[in-house]
């Protein structure tokens, strides 16, 4: 495997650890896929977790602007779901920090803990394991920002977009796979049968 694994290496790299499955899922909203997507199941090896971190660490080293800067980078991830990729992007780039925010307690809404909150004019580098909706990576910019800090990139291991996926502009974007679920209410889709099998298998994510 190359130093920046093809995104169909990452795919099969994803169903060895049991990341990625095929077959028919249904989530907690109701909805139903041909597809369920766990990237933390691969994070947990040690090899898996270092071999992806460099290998999207080695994505943004390409990217002149964040390379000149990534000895003052921090890197701040959305949640706790997303720090195994945080930490590992920050040893492999040796960057300068790493972050995270969380749900409140009273509430959905995200927030840093006491004296973790990001400086004024401070370079972050946004990461997560996998971008969905970009809920969640759209309110921690806001926050971010919020605190006079700029967000200089967006990186992620698979980037699943649907048609709720927010935009983040010309902000810079990395990734190592694209995967294309197909999402329904119940009724299998001629396209997705290819790929579905028996039951739905009742998942959280």
């Amino acid at each position: 495997m190359q130093l920046i694994p093809t995104e169909q290496e990452v795919v099969e790299l994803l169903k060895q650890t049991g990341a990625l499955r095929y077959g028919h899922f249904e989530f907690p909203n109701g909805l139903h896929s041909d597809m369920y997507l766990q990237p933390a199941l691969a994070m947990r090896h040690y090899e898996t977790a270092k071999l992806l971190s460099v290998a999207l660490s080695r994505k943004l080293r390409a990217n002149s602007e964040i390379r000149a800067i990534i000895p003052e980078l921090s890197i701040v991830a959305p949640a706790t779901g997303g720090l195994p990729v945080a930490y590992g992007m920050c040893e492999a780039l040796r960057a300068h920090q790493v972050y995270w925010a969380e749900n409140s307690s009273q509430s959905d809404e995200l927030k840093f803990r006491p004296h973790l909150e990001p400086k004024a004019g401070e370079k972050v580098l946004m990461v997560d394991d996998v971008l969905r909706t970009g809920k969640k990576l759209t309110e921690l910019k806001a926050m971010v920002e919020q605190f006079g800090a700029q967000v200089v990139g967006l990186a992620v291991l698979v980037y699943e977009p649907n048609p709720e996926t927010k935009s983040f502009g010309n902000l810079p974007f990395f990734y190592l796979t694209k995967l294309e679920a197909l999402y329904f209410d119940g009724e299998e889709p001629l396209e997705a049968s290819a790929r579905i099998a028996g039951e739905a298998e009742k998942v959280w994510i």
